[in-house]
């Protein structure tokens, strides 16, 4: 049986994490090391300027006041009786497609593993939320780290998955860039004074068929290889022998 860390930044409370845990526990022994709250779109960031501290949440789960980084870095180095072999990171409450993988803290607590040579993955439910929903992206995710644990990855590489609801079927897909219009509301507060409130709607672009925007949008599982090495960040030749069907 394999030994699999589950990570997330929606926190440790959030559906999608235990969906994920549920589902993987079919093929091994999971832990759980998670964030003690929402840590959305922190990006790789890791804490420095002040201690950690880990909670035990219940049996092989735990939760740390810091990132998503934090979390796979003190299972890696601290919780983890050994060397995890697989890292899966979500279910995420939402996409993670194209360029906006650069502030996903789902994303970065799966390539933190992938800094430590462990094979990973972050996996995200793009739409509906509901529990049905969330056990589609759970079954997915199964697949994926079922294949990942028998065919193995790139070194330096994560797989990035993306769920649809319902969603018809898989593909290997590429990123795409991800640009919004309008990205800031400006608003006043009650003393008169401005401030701005991220928001923006993503502009639609004729994207490639291979983009994971694409396959997404036309409800299929996008799987996506990224590398931590930016001059090759997405490379599906090596995986194309995979059978997605």
């Amino acid at each position: 049986m394999a030994t699999i860390l589950v990570t997330n930044d929606d926190g440790i409370l959030a559906e999608g994490i235990w969906a994920l845990a549920e589902e993987l526990s079919q093929i091994g022994t999971v832990y759980v090391v998670a964030p003690d709250r929402e840590r959305s779109a922190i990006g790789h960031a890791v804490t420095m300027s002040r201690p950690l501290r880990i909670k035990r949440y219940g049996e092989n789960a735990f939760m740390v006041d810091g990132t998503p980084a934090d979390c796979v870095k003190l299972a890696l180095e601290t919780i983890l009786p050994k060397k995890p072999d697989l890292i899966a990171s979500g279910i995420n409450n939402g996409p993670n497609l194209g360029t906006d993988i650069f502030y996903s803290g789902t994303v970065s607590g799966a390539m933190e593993g992938a800094f430590y040579g462990v094979p990973a993955m972050a996996v995200s439910l793009a739409e509906s939320y509901s529990k049905e929903a969330y056990r589609t992206a759970a079954s997915e995710g199964l697949w994926v780290a079922k294949t990942i644990l028998v065919r193995g990855l790139n070194p330096e590489t994560i797989l990035n998955v993306n769920v649809p609801f319902p969603t018809k079927k898989r593909a290997l897909t590429t990123l795409a860039p991800r640009l919004y219009s309008k990205a800031f509301e400006e608003r006043k507060d009650p003393f008169g004074r401005h401030y701005y409130w991220m928001a923006g709607e993503v502009i639609a672009n004729a994207e490639p068929d291979e983009a994971d925007v694409s396959a997404v949008s036309k409800k299929i599982t996008s799987i996506t290889p990224v590398n931590f090495s930016l001059d090759r960040i997405s490379d599906r030749d090596p995986y194309k022998s995979w059978p997605l069907k």
